[in-house]
């Protein structure tokens, strides 16, 4: 089929030096220009009355916050009516949701005008929106990268503002790193409303238009009606699936390909049932659990998950961490019994073993799986699909450590791979090695010293507990001086 056009498809010029720093619109003045797109270019402003040198916009001299806004220009001239008609149409949404939805976690609305300029014949008649100015993108900071700790506030502040966007009978449609904006104070902000639809009942319509590496599987085969092509606001929990594997994964999308239609092929297979979902390794246990439900192929199986649902699963998590670092911190746990009573409170009794290691004293072994063998391993991926035993391909396989006390990550590990199923044969436990993150994102420090096959470059290799299900009685190893 032919994919979607994207907002920049209809571009045919360079509109980056439309308008020069100094230049007055309307009561502001352009102080220097943000970003340039298919249907519009995007300029920092501040007030006409504000004192400064109208020559090059020197950052230090800017007014205090507040003061600077942001205009997004978007010319009309020289378009073809229909053309014409969907920037009007754009402009129009964006309008009229900056004007009925206004929240916190959305990018702030002043007013709208049209400019008349004739003596720039290329903005006369051009659509102005004047907006609150953001510090910068997602995008910007992914490309700078993201600190750890930051990642999950992120995520949260985007569920925030998905959350009102539904609640107010509106979906975004484009949502990506490029329109989640950041405040100066670091706060999360939704923006670019142009393909933002009201909900009629269960569903809005869009344009056949939006960023195809965030398209969810059923908008690659929407069909086109008069009004344009259906739209629900699990459309958008797919896109902050997309969004959450970037975030964790370096700016990287979960669908391979060299191109936006290539990977958007991929989306396809998946949604199809013929390709797995393959998110990359990265991307820590809860995250990747709630990227997956995010991701769900078709609407009805995403529907569920709502961006209130998903953020309350972000704040249950916040909050089982915090309750562990109180547990913890404030008093030590007294022996097995009581790390194994707060693990299951805290993470429920199904992966109960897997937090004991995270807030256990000592060194003391756990019991094992039942009718695990003493000195036996089962690897556990807990990507479902790799879970398939004669599913043997690369991308589900998992590294071995050469040292336990060294990061768990590629320079770091032996050339023999393991797959989901197999079993592997344990010398003994080291509780205190390299802190990894297991399925609930809690932090284990148990390593198992495996058993390589005769001829193998190492003779050993370690495994994190998060690989394994089991836990067999095994005396403690001796702590590794050096790397071999």
């Amino acid at each position: 089929m032919t994919p979607p056009r994207g907002p920049g498809d209809t571009a045919d010029q360079d509109r980056t030096d439309l308008l020069p720093p100094g230049h007055r619109v309307g009561d502001w003045v352009v102080s220097e220009l943000i970003g340039s797109g298919g249907w519009s270019t995007v300029y920092a402003a501040r007030p006409a009355g504000t004192p400064r040198d109208r020559r090059a916009p020197d950052r230090a001299a800017r007014p205090p916050d507040g003061a600077d806004v942001a205009l997004k220009i978007m010319p009309t001239a020289g378009l073809a009516p229909r053309q014409a008609r969907r920037i009007v149409e754009s402009a129009r949404r964006e309008v009229e949701l900056g004007r009925r939805a206004g929240h916190p976690r959305l990018i702030g609305f002043r007013e709208a005008f049209v400019l008349a300029a004739p003596e720039r014949p290329a903005v006369d008649g051009a659509i102005v929106l004047v907006m609150e100015r953001a510090a910068g993108s997602l995008r910007e900071l992914l490309d700078a990268g993201v600190s750890e700790a930051g990642r999950g506030r992120l995520i949260a502040g985007i569920c925030e503002g998905l959350a009102h966007l539904h609640r107010s009978g509106w979906v975004h449609a484009d949502l990506k790193p490029e329109n989640v904006l950041l405040g100066r104070d670091g706060s999360v902000k939704l923006s670019d409303f142009g393909l933002a639809t009201e909900l009629t009942g269960t569903h809005g319509y869009v344009p056949p238009m939006g960023t195809l590496d965030y398209l969810p599987p059923e908008r690659w085969r929407a069909p086109l009606g008069e009004l344009g092509v259906q739209v629900r606001p699990s459309a958008d929990i797919w896109a902050l699936g997309v969004v959450i594997h970037e975030v964790f994964a370096s700016g990287a999308s979960p669908f391979s390909g060299a191109t936006p239609v290539a990977r958007g092929a991929a989306v396809q297979e998946y949604g199809e049932g013929r390709a797995p979902l393959r998110m990359d390794l990265a991307v820590p246990p809860f995250w990747r659990a709630l990227a997956a439900d995010c991701l769900a192929p078709t609407h009805g199986t995403r529907a569920p998950h709502t961006a209130e649902s998903l953020l309350a699963r972000i704040h249950a998590a916040e909050g089982a961490r915090a309750a562990v670092t109180r547990a913890t911190g404030a008093r030590r746990p007294r022996g097995r019994a009581r790390a194994a009573v707060l693990a299951a409170v805290v993470c429920g009794t199904a992966v109960a073993t897997l937090c004991a290691d995270a807030v256990r004293e000592g060194a003391s072994a756990s019991p094992g799986r039942a009718g695990a063998a003493a000195g036996t391993l089962t690897v556990f991926n807990a990507e479902r699909g790799c879970q398939d035993r004669a599913d043997r391909e690369p991308q589900c396989s998992l590294g071995l450590a050469i040292d336990p006390l060294r990061p768990y990550a590629a320079g770091n590990v032996v050339p023999t791979r393991v797959w989901h199923g197999d079993d592997l044969t344990a010398e003994c436990r080291l509780p205190d090695g390299q802190p990894v993150i297991d399925e609930e994102d809690l932090q284990s420090t148990l390593w198992f010293r495996v058993r390589l096959r005769p001829g193998s470059a190492y003779p050993t290799a370690w495994l994190p507990a998060v690989r394994t299900k089991d836990r067999p009685a095994l005396p403690g190893c001796p702590r590794p001086t050096t790397a071999r």
